[in-house]
């Protein structure tokens, strides 16, 4: 074996021994998130604020600020002031304010989603390194089969979430689904979709597998992002929804719902996360289609990928077409952006696992 071999095959094991660390550091970060969220129910914030909410006091507490003090050690206290009504956009809408967190304003609660974040953040940086470190042993995008790609989309998928909070968005209520779904997909991609580092047949060895695969991974990751919003709406939805009906929620509800950002702060942030990365994935198809016309001299051949694509791009469309109309603001809507992230996944593992075409060549 040649030094270079010997060099390659050496980092291929360092990005596997950086991707199974940074799955142990997420790990840790999961049960800070848990820990964040069990402490968090404690507080009387969560019942204060679904006790404002049944009763209707939505003018009142638009021009009131809330303030909880929270013991902390050594006598001191800590002020947090609640969050702005949110206006809902439908029409007939309630006020409704934001739920105050997955730490519920407790001190504790906030010190363990701290200690997650911090422990995201580390895992986070590890498992670039394991990406990067497979990129330089096969001397390429790191994103040629299945196991690349996944591994690459995690990453980008929290950067992305790391961003929003560094940029002082209120996202940390993600977290935990965050993290639980990196650590399924590192565990898929590392048990079932696994592959040895190897290169790739000439049709794809070109810059625009750079440019092309790269915007489908980015758009991928904040489709990601703006379909957990979305599910969490539909349960906000609900929620508020049995309140404003003088029902009473379950204790699921009562503890983890009540304190997630309103409905129209969910619907609001899964619009514009998914309105913001839509002309990227109209430019990906694109590049996608010169791609194809260098490799195999079309454009557009109705490959199941090239379907799929085009399929996700028209269910966002709707999608985006639908939440700008008056009359579908709301579930409808969301229930639409949710088929269309679901013809995401399709598109990345139904069409690469159970369906031959041009792009099976790469291997899972």
């Amino acid at each position: 074996m040649n030094l270079a071999a010997a060099t390659n095959e050496n980092l291929a094991h360092t990005s596997n021994v950086l991707i199974y660390s940074s799955m142990a550091v997420y790990t840790l970060a999961f049960f800070a998130h848990i820990a964040e969220w069990v402490f968090g129910s404690r507080s009387k914030v969560g019942r204060t604020a679904a006790a404002l909410t049944g009763a209707g006091a939505g003018a009142e507490a638009a021009g009131a600020s809330v303030k909880v003090q929270v013991a902390q050690k050594g006598g001191g206290t800590a002020v947090l002031d609640r969050p702005k009504i949110i206006t809902r956009s439908a029409a007939g809408s309630r006020d409704v304010p934001d739920g105050p967190g997955a730490a519920g304003g407790t001190f504790k609660g906030d010190l363990y989603g701290r200690m997650a974040v911090s422990m995201t953040v580390l895992a986070f940086v590890v498992q670039a390194g394991g990406v990067i470190a497979r990129a330089l042993s096969v001397q390429r995008a790191p994103w040629g089969n299945m196991y690349e790609f996944s591994i690459t989309f995690s990453t980008v998928a929290v950067g992305a979430y790391l961003t929003l909070l560094a940029l002082k968005k209120n996202v940390r209520w993600m977290g935990l689904l965050l993290v639980t779904t990196v650590l399924l997909d590192l565990g898929i991609a590392t048990t079932v979709l696994y592959t040895s580092s190897a290169q790739l047949v000439p049709a794809l060895h070109s810059y625009w597998l750079w440019i092309h695969v790269s915007t489908a991974i980015i758009c991928g990751a904040v489709f990601y992002i703006g379909a957990v919003a979305t599910l969490l709406y539909l349960f906000r939805d609900s929620y508020e929804s049995k309140l404003a009906g003088g029902g009473q929620p379950g204790s699921f509800a009562q503890s983890v719902l009540s304190r997630l950002p309103a409905a129209a702060t969910l619907d609001k942030f899964s619009y514009r996360v998914n309105a913001a990365v839509f002309p990227l994935w109209t430019f990906t198809i694109i590049a996608g289609a010169i791609w194809a016309g260098d490799a195999w001299g079309r454009y557009w051949g109705w490959d199941p990928k090239e379907v799929w694509s085009f399929i996700t791009w028209v269910a966002y469309a709707c999608y985006l077409h639908a939440r700008a109309t008056a009359g579908w603001k709301g579930r409808k809507a969301a229930y639409l952006a949710l088929i269309a992230f679901g013809c995401w996944l399709f598109n990345y593992y139904g069409v690469n696992i159970f369906v031959t075409g041009k792009h099976s060549y790469a291997g899972v």
